[in-house]
């Protein structure tokens, strides 16, 4: 045996990135094809089942497919229990569907208002800043000035593990034609503003395929949909759904990377030997693999957390809570 020690520590940071849940207020299937509730109840039950651990559950936009108020409250119901039980803040994020003001009232317990929600969390040292791209009334993404000043602003002070941007509009390429007409506008005045700062990663949805591009440096993360997904495998300029493919992303920051990794809904037929945890563990010992602790961090343990929705704790001049 050559004892040796793995080339990564554990991972600083381990988040869950989900996105476009699409819920409706009342009965019914969205677009009468496909029950968006019942797919991520199946997508919260499968996790909670893997034994993972988030510190924060981050939604990237079009939580509620009409934006109605029922479906934010249905949307709280669901996730908040299970959040509380992982012990991981949530992070709820705008997109074109969303409607600020009930946004703002069902999630936040606050005041409807027009006004961007962009907000900022601290999660145990690694900011992730909420950038609320949409345009009411329209499905393209647009950043004001104000909001690129305000975020120019946050950024002039590193954190301690660096910024994660969580935007519904991804400013990535569009590989599909027809999306040309909803990407996210002027993307060069954000390219401004990134350059040079602690932004570590931008993780995005709005096209209900999951995709990796890079942005003013910084790697950009595409989660697909909880609800539907967008088919691939039809002729390039074509666009097609499906209710099929649905999946989530693990999102695990170590102090040079950050690590995406897609995780598809459903179970499937297991293919050769399953490997317990406790045979992984003795393999490795076995092997004399040893893998280095993650640094140090401050965690709060499960029941001392607080609903993460209300956390007094966010700032941000542009859509204070």
């Amino acid at each position: 045996m050559d004892p040796r020690t793995a080339e990564h520590p554990r991972p600083n940071h381990f988040i869950l990135h989900l996105s476009d849940t699409h819920l409706i207020g009342g009965d019914g299937d969205l677009y009468g094809d496909v029950d968006s509730e019942s797919r991520l109840r199946q997508i919260m039950a499968e996790l909670e089942e893997s034994g993972a651990r988030p510190e924060a559950i981050v939604f990237t936009g079009d939580l509620a497919d009409k934006g109605e108020p029922e479906a934010y409250r249905k949307l709280r119901a669901l996730i908040e229990p299970v959040a509380l039980r992982l012990g991981a803040q949530i992070i709820w994020a705008m997109g074109n569907h969303d409607d600020r003001g009930a946004f703002r009232h069902e999630l936040f317990g606050q005041i409807p208002s027009d006004r961007p929600v962009d907000l900022v969390y601290d999660v145990n040292g690694l900011r992730i800043i909420t950038l609320d791209t949409t345009v009411p009334g329209r499905h393209h993404g647009e950043l004001t000035s104000a909001q690129l000043d305000w975020l120019a602003e946050e950024l002039a002070t590193a954190a301690p593990d660096g910024t994660i941007i969580a935007m519904h509009h991804p400013p990535v390429p569009s590989i599909k034609d027809l999306t040309v007409l909803v990407e996210l506008r002027d993307q060069a005045s954000l390219r401004e503003v990134i350059e040079g700062s602690d932004v570590r990663s931008i993780i995005a949805g709005h096209l209900h395929f999951s995709t990796n591009a890079m942005f003013a440096g910084v790697p950009v993360s595409v989660a697909s949909a909880t609800c539907y997904t967008a088919d691939l495998n039809i002729p390039v300029d074509a666009t097609r759904g499906q209710d099929g493919a649905q999946s989530y992303n693990l999102v695990h920051v170590y102090p040079d990377t950050i690590v995406n990794s897609v995780v598809p809904i459903g179970s499937y037929r297991t293919v050769g030997e399953y490997v317990s945890p406790e045979s992984v563990a003795a393999r490795l010992a076995a092997a004399g693999v040893t893998i280095p602790a993650a640094a140090p961090r401050h965690r709060a343990e499960p029941e001392t957390l607080v609903v993460p929705e209300r956390d007094l704790s966010l700032t941000g001049p542009i859509g204070t809570l």
